[in-house]
């Protein structure tokens, strides 16, 4: 289902059988924003979702290497598909008060930034997010990868990192619940520790859920334990927005 006229912007939508009103979760993949990653890996993500009857939006959207992508075209495609989610959910009998965001990795940064950009958004769920662009770039992660993606460093470009980066948006006056593996290797465990005490200190209602010995990609394996616990985080969100 396309929400622009752009080649990129696209989505799949899942809706649970059943009449609904359904919940929903706005779920974005991850790949450090870059176009070499797309939507499929995560889609058994949304399947186990839509089993348990959340439905979801598994939206695509420029990246690093496309035209129109990373600054400031990433973030227009996300705002687009979250407004186009919102125009069809009377069609598709979702529940405009149970709406979440859901993340991974760079979609993770997203999925928070979203929830933070739109006051219709119940909740953010972040898997091993890139919650703090700053920090990221302090880290060189992805051979500085944060620098292409907002086409500078935070000294060149301040006004983009305030912007674009989670920490710097708090509060976001809403549920907030990030997962992520002690042992990853893409998105240190800290970047998700400086977000929540960041958050919790600005009166948030955000939790992190550590994940001892997890990597990065246990968290959207249906097959795995540490999804389960993505899984619980959710429907709680979900349930507590009735």
């Amino acid at each position: 289902m396309n929400y622009g006229s752009e080649a990129l912007q696209f989505g799949d939508l899942r809706v649970p059988r059943g009449g609904g009103p359904h919940p929903a979760a706005i779920v974005i993949h991850g790949g450090f924003w870059r176009n070499r990653y797309g939507l499929d890996y995560i889609t058994p993500v949304c399947e186990a979702f839509a089993e348990a009857g959340i439905a979801t939006w598994n939206i695509e959207y420029r990246r690093i290497g496309d035209p129109g992508g990373g600054w400031p075209g990433t973030f227009n495609d996300v705002a687009a598909a979250a407004a186009h989610l919102k125009s069809i959910a009377v069609e598709y009998r979702l529940d405009l008060d149970r709406i979440i965001t859901v993340g991974h990795s760079a979609g993770g940064h997203l999925a928070l930034w979203l929830a933070s950009e739109t006051h219709w958004i119940s909740a953010a769920v972040g898997l091993a997010p890139v919650a703090d662009l700053r920090r990221a770039w302090e880290l060189q992660l992805s051979n500085t990868v944060v620098a292409q993606f907002l086409g500078g460093s935070p000294e060149e470009v301040p006004d983009r990192y305030s912007f674009a980066s989670p920490l710097e948006r708090l509060p976001l006056g809403k549920p907030q619940r990030l997962l992520h593996g002690t042992a990853d290797p893409s998105v240190p465990f800290e970047i998700s520790e400086r977000y929540i005490r960041a958050a919790q200190s600005a009166g948030d209602d955000a939790q992190l859920i550590t994940l001892q010995d997890a990597g990065h990609f246990e968290l959207v394996d249906p097959r795995t334990k540490e999804f389960e616990r993505v899984r619980a985080a959710v429907m709680d969100l979900i349930n507590t927005q009735r």
